[in-house]
C-alpha cells in the first residue's frame, strides 16, 4: 500500500485550502496548501478506501519462521500479498568458500534444518562430478544415502503436517506429527550421533557405516510408522472440517506452477508427475520400485493428500534399501580423497579411540602426514563446475559448484525449493480470505533456512 507523505507547496497562499495528490516513487504524495493541518489529515484520512496494511509475522508459530507476510487487505479479502524474507540470512554460502570441500557439508546440513540429508547429499553429488568419482562411491554407502534420505522426507512431510495441522486448530495433528517424526530422529541419532545438522554425507561416501542394531531399529520404526498412516487419514483425509479449511485453498493450476518455477508437491498437485527420482535418477533410483504421488486438485488440500502417499512411498524405498545392504566399505577407495570413514570413540566418550590413533601412526610416516593434511587443509579439486539435483520434500534442491583447483569451492549456489515455491504465495492468497493464507502457506511448507542461505 502506498505511504503518505504531506508537504507544503512552495510559495503557496496562506488562504488557499487544498490538498492535490501525486504519485511518486515513495507513494503518494499529497501537496496541501492552506487550511488547518488537521483539518486537512482527517480530509485525507475520510477519502481514503478502507484498505490497511497488516504485516503477518516474522514471528514463529504461524509463518513457518522468520517469515515477513506483507498484506493488503479490503476487509476480510486480500489485495495483494508479498514476501518479506532476509530475517535468518546465515550467509552460508559465502561462508563455504573460506572453508574445505569436506567442512562444506556441515554449512550445507544447516541450510533447510528440516531435510540436512537432502543438503548434503546434493552437496556431495556435486563434488563427486568434479573429483570424476560418482561411478567409484561404494554400493553400501550410496544404498545408505537413498535410506537416510527417504526417512528424512518422512520426518519433513510430518513437520509439515504437524504444523499445518496446527495452524488451522488441529492440535491433535500436531501431537501425532511429531511424535511419530520422533522415531525417526531416534534413528538419525544412531546413525550419525545427532537428531539434525548431520554433516554424516561427505564426498566420496559417508562419515561412518551404520552402527550394531541400526538396521533392527529402522525395521522396527518402519512398522510403527506404517501401522500409525491410517490415523493421518481418520483424522484428517476424511474430516469435513479440515477439508472446508484446506479444498480449493491456495489454487495455482499447472501454467502457474510453471511459469514461477514451483516443484514438489506443488507441482504433482496439479497433476504433473514431475519427480526427479524417476526423471532424472540419481543415487539408483531407478532400481527401486516405488510410485510418484500426483492430484489434480491444485489446491492445498491435494498437496496434503500427496505427502501423506508420499510418507507411504518412502517406507516402501527405506525397506528395500535395508533389503539391497550388503558388507562393504562406506568410502571411496581413494586415500587422497577418503576421509576416515570408520571412527570409533575413545572410552571417555570423546574423540577417537586409541587403536584408531594407533592404526593411523603405525601404519607410517607418509601415511600418518597425508593424514594431517587431508584434515587439516583438504583434498584439491580439478577446475571446472557441476550442477547436481535430488527430489527434495519440498521439490527441486539444485546446487552449483565451482571450482578453481585448490582446496577450497570457488562458489557454492543452491537452488533451494523453499525460495523459489515461495514466489506462488501472491498468487495462491490474492483474492483470498485473511485465514487462508495462513493454509496456502503451510501448503507451501517454506523453511526459511533454505530461503536465506
Amino acid at each position: 500500500m502506498s505511504t503518505q507523505h504531506y508537504e507544503e507547496a512552495p510559495g503557496a497562499s496562506p488562504g488557499a485550502e487544498e490538498a492535490q495528490a501525486r504519485e511518486t516513487t515513495e507513494g503518494r504524495v499529497f501537496t496541501v496548501t492552506g487550511g488547518d493541518w488537521g483539518e486537512v489529515v482527517e480530509a485525507v484520512g475520510r477519502a481514503d478506501d478502507e484498505r490497511i496494511i497488516v504485516n503477518m509475522g516474522p514471528q514463529h508459530p504461524s509463518t513457518h519462521g522468520v517469515l515477513r507476510l506483507i498484506l493488503e487487505i479490503d476487509g476480510e479479502t486480500v489485495k495483494e500479498a508479498r514476501c518479506g524474507v532476509g530475517y535468518l540470512h546465515t550467509g552460508i554460502e559465502k561462508n563455504m568458500e573460506l572453508r574445505n570441500w569436506v567442512q562444506g557439508t556441515t554449512f550445507v546440513t544447516r541450510m533447510d534444518y528440516l531435510t540436512p540429508l537432502f543438503n548434503e547429499t546434493a552437496y556431495c553429488l556435486a563434488v563427486e562430478k568434479l573429483l570424476g568419482i560418482t561411478g567409484d562411491i561404494p554400493d553400501r554407502a550410496t544404498v545408505i544415502r537413498v535410506m537416510m534420505m527417504e526417512l528424512n522426507r518422512i520426518a519433513s512431510h510430518l513437520v509439515c503436517l504437524a504444523t499445518g495441522g496446527m495452524e488451522i486448530g488441529s492440535t491433535t495433528l500436531m501431537i501425532y506429527g511429531f511424535r511419530d517424526r520422533e522415531l525417526i530422529l531416534d534413528v538419525f541419532e544412531l546413525v550419525t550421533g545427532l537428531r539434525m545438522n548431520h554433516a554424516y554425507v561427505r564426498p566420496g561416501g559417508l562419515a561412518q557405516d551404520l552402527p550394531p542394531g541400526a538396521v533392527d531399529q529402522i525395521r522396527e520404526a518402519i512398522k510403527v510408522l506404517r501401522s500409525r498412516m491410517h490415523e493421518y487419514d481418520k483424522l484428517a483425509t476424511g474430516n469435513p472440517v479440515f477439508k472446508a479449511r484446506l479444498v480449493d485453498v491456495g489454487f495455482l493450476d499447472l501454467p502457474g506452477c510453471l511459469a514461477l518455477g514451483a516443484t514438489g508437491p506443488i507441482l504433482r498437485a496439479t497433476g504433473l508427475p514431475h519427480d526427479l527420482r524417476k526423471t532424472d535418477p540419481y543415487c539408483g533410483y531407478e532400481n527401486y520400485d516405488f510410485e510418484v504421488a500426483i492430484a489434480d486438485s491444485a489446491d492445498s488440500f491435494g498437496r496434503f493428500l500427496i505427502r501423506l502417499e508420499e510418507m507411504k512411498q518412502s517406507l516402501r524405498i527405506v525397506e528395500q534399501c535395508l533389503d539391497r545392504l550388503r558388507p562393504g566399505p562406506v568410502m571411496v577407495a581413494d586415500k587422497k580423497i577418503a576421509w576416515p570413514a570408520q571412527l570409533a570413540v575413545g572410552p571417555d566418550g570423546m574423540g577417537n579411540s586409541l587403536d584408531h590413533i594407533r592404526k593411523i601412526m603405525g601404519t607410517s610416516m607418509e601415511a600418518l602426514i597425508h593424514h594431517f593434511k587431508l584434515v587439516t587443509e583438504g583434498f584439491r579439486v580439478p577446475v571446472g563446475q557441476a550442477y547436481a539435483a535430488v527430489e527434495s520434500p519440498k521439490g527441486e534442491l539444485g546446487v552449483h559448484v565451482v571450482s578453481d583447483g585448490g582446496t577450497r569451492p570457488y562458489r557454492v549456489h543452491f537452488r533451494d525449493p523453499s525460495f523459489t515455491n515461495l514466489q506462488t504465495m501472491a498468487a495462491m492468497c490474492e483474492g483470498g480470505q485473511v485465514a487462508d493464507v495462513i493454509v496456502a502457506v503451510a501448503g507451501i511448507d517454506p523453511v526459511m533456512g533454505g530461503v536465506d542461505r
